[in-house]
């Protein structure tokens, strides 16, 4: 992210992919994911969500329970962020095991959307993390590391 003209090519990738899903809003994940997805809901004019870890955002949350490697966690998002049948379109930086991906999925249908894709900037392929995300949506990695 530092390199300003690699950056452009990391938006400009992902801005392929979300005019091909045409979502509603843009999901980021805590907190890399924020960068992607709150550049890319700029560039689109669309609203961008932020899905943080348990007790970090205001107001009334919507929880979901995921287990990691190393043991459990909580992602929270807010009651009012996304409104029924919302097409969201969710970043991250990095798609390693895929349980947080997944979690964010489980809880944008929780909330009353509907997951239409994931983006990353890297994929760590040994991890085989893309198995633990739902086969019928579309998912795009630009780096993958093996």
């Amino acid at each position: 992210m530092s390199n300003p003209t690699a950056w452009e090519q990391v938006l400009n990738q992902f801005e392929s992919f979300c005019k091909e899903l045409k979502p509603d809003l843009i999901v980021g994940i805590e907190s890399r994911g924020f960068i992607i997805a709150s550049a890319i809901s700029t560039k689109f004019k669309l609203g961008f969500v932020p899905v943080r870890k348990q007790g970090k955002l205001p107001g009334e949350v919507i929880k979901v329970s995921y287990e990691l490697e190393y043991g459990n966690d909580v992602l929270e998002i807010n009651t009012a962020a996304l409104g029924s049948n919302k097409r969201v379109l969710i970043f991250d930086d990095l798609l390693a095991t895929g349980g947080t991906a997944k979690a964010t999925s489980e809880l944008i249908t929780k909330a009353g959307g509907v997951t239409v894709g994931f983006g990353f900037i890297v994929e760590l392929i040994k991890l085989r993390g893309r198995l633990n995300l739902p086969k019928d949506i579309p998912s795009k990695s630009l780096i993958k590391f093996h």
